[in-house]
């Protein structure tokens, strides 16, 4: 097993303040601590958790490298590190302290210092920085656990999972997150019984990941409801098997017409919007499940019919990164995907790292689904 490596300089895209552009400028790394991976990064998918803290709406300290979809091949690893070794393909994900009780229970998604670690911090949990500006600077990194809007990333062993090397890494960087999150929703907290109806709100990329996921279960229908007809039109593809266009139709009505009358048992709200929150919980059936995903400002507050909530006894539930163990549900996302059975590649275009800020008006835009950058 390798010993840690010296400090590394490695080009990242760096957001400066709120809302300034990406600039890439040369930055140093830590040499890897007795429990850290260095990676280097040959793919990263970019997200709008990384769109959304450059713009000041989600809270992250700045200056920053951002980039939590990452996926490249271990270059070196610390004293302690026994889960991955020098040469492995790996996926970077969310980040957990591994010795929280929630932790120690199997579940890092619960982990007690999930915010400080992957979105809040900026730094480890000790306060120290994991990376600067050439001229010595502290930047704010460990985003994620990984900062991969860069050639080189430095992460823990916790949230760098081995994964096959023949499958393409601009098609593993997404799995790290959005897919993750949108399958993990269906596959892993939502889990639709034979004759459900699921119904998703937003076909972006998690949302279409549902979709993917949505045909791996017994569900009978899949409803895809969006305000883009392309990405309505692409959820058919992908296996919805009916479409609700916002713009044009109420939801709520229109998934009670399909279902004649009866109301999705699955319903899962992926946009961020507020008014969609609303109208996933105002679909569902007697007893049925609403998996909340998508992430609002901070603050954010929907309206409920508690006469509704008594009566139809719905069940509200927050998904945090699908609900996932990433060293367990990522080999199988990818081994699923080399099956031919979670076709990620529909999703993906790819952009040369210096294009990262056409990429990110992509992603904005919702151009594309999922931008990912490949590394020089």
């Amino acid at each position: 097993m390798s010993t840690a490596a010296s400090a590394i300089t490695a080009t990242a895209a760096v957001v400066r303040s709120a809302g300034a552009p990406f600039t890439l400028e040369t930055v140093r790394l830590d040499a890897p601590r007795p429990d850290e991976v260095l990676v280097r990064v040959l793919a990263a998918g970019v997200c709008h958790t990384d769109l959304s803290v450059r713009a000041g709406l989600t809270p992250g300290p700045l200056p920053a490298v951002l980039g939590h979809e990452g996926a490249g091949v271990v270059e070196a690893v610390g004293s302690a590190v026994t889960r991955v070794r020098p040469g492995q393909r790996v996926v970077l994900t969310f980040d957990s302290c591994g010795g929280c009780p929630s932790c120690h229970a199997g579940l890092p998604v619960r982990c007690d210092h999930w915010p400080e670690l992957n979105l809040f911090g900026g730094s480890r949990l000790d306060g120290s920085a994991t990376l600067r500006a050439a001229d010595g600077t502290p930047l704010h990194g460990h985003f994620f656990g990984q900062s991969s809007f860069a050639t080189y990333a430095l992460a823990t062993e916790r949230n760098a999972v081995p994964v096959p090397d023949d499958v393409s890494p601009e098609l593993l960087a997404p799995l790290g997150c959005g897919v993750q999150t949108g399958a993990g929703a269906v596959l892993l907290v939502l889990r639709p019984e034979p004759g459900d109806t699921l119904a998703v709100f937003g076909a972006g990329a998690v949302g279409l990941a549902a979709v993917l996921a949505a045909r791996l279960t017994p569900a009978t229908a899949v409803v895809a409801v969006d305000v883009q007809p392309a990405r309505l039109a692409l959820a058919l593809e992908l296996g919805a098997t009916a479409v609700v266009d916002a713009r044009t139709e109420d939801p709520v009505a229109a998934i009670a017409a399909l279902t004649g009358g009866r109301g999705a048992e699955r319903t899962l709200e992926t946009s961020g919007n507020l008014r969609a929150l609303r109208q996933a919980v105002d679909s569902l059936a007697v007893g049925g499940t609403c998996g909340v995903v998508g992430a609002p400002p901070a603050g954010s507050e929907v309206a409920l019919d508690v006469p509704a909530l008594l009566g139809r006894a719905p069940r509200i539930v927050g998904v945090n990164q699908g609900s996932a163990v990433p060293a367990r549900f990522l080999p199988a996302l990818a081994a699923l995907h080399r099956a031919g059975r979670l076709p990620v590649d529909r999703l993906v275009r790819v952009y040369p790292f210096a294009e990262i800020e056409r990429a990110a008006e992509a992603a904005r835009s919702g151009e594309v689904v999922k931008p990912v950058l490949l590394m020089p």
